[in-house]
């Protein structure tokens, strides 16, 4: 059973804490103890969450207020059971960075088959259609933590 999840993205203040946050939350409605936490391969450390995320995050009742980001580590990725990246460039990054990580790193699209494009900048629109595309790749990976 995985325990510690980790969600990887570019900057840490848009997908990567909107995954974070969503995951926890639906597998802790499901019963199931989980640590979560999330981190950039080039974060905006110590940044807040992107206002539209934490906007529309609001609108779905979770609250992404407290989030800074964090740059990936060797040692964050050792303390995580599963990492979930958002794009195939973010699987490399992770892996260049610890190889032994291979057997537990994903899309968090996998079983959508999806990469979520990065929204930052793009505008209201991107931020929305990637939440989505977040929203339909963390539930397979809720049920398959929760089974």
């Amino acid at each position: 059973m995985f325990k510690k999840v980790l969600t990887v993205c570019t900057g840490n203040i848009c997908r990567s804490p909107a995954a974070q946050f969503l995951l926890r939350q639906r597998i802790e409605r499901a019963g199931r103890p989980v640590e979560a936490c999330s981190a950039g391969i080039g974060a905006l450390v110590d940044h807040p969450a992107e206002e539209t995320t934490r906007a529309l995050m609001q609108a779905r009742g979770v609250d992404l207020s407290l989030h800074r980001a964090s740059q990936l580590t060797p040692e964050r990725l050792r303390w995580a059971d599963l990492v979930l990246v958002m794009e195939k460039h973010h699987r490399d990054a992770v892996l260049a960075m610890d190889p032994t990580a291979r057997g537990k790193t994903f899309l968090l699209g996998h079983w959508t088959r999806t990469e979520i494009p990065d929204p930052y900048r793009r505008g209201d629109a991107a931020h929305a259609e990637a939440l989505e595309l977040i929203e339909a790749a963390v539930d397979p990976w809720v049920s398959k933590l929760c089974a």
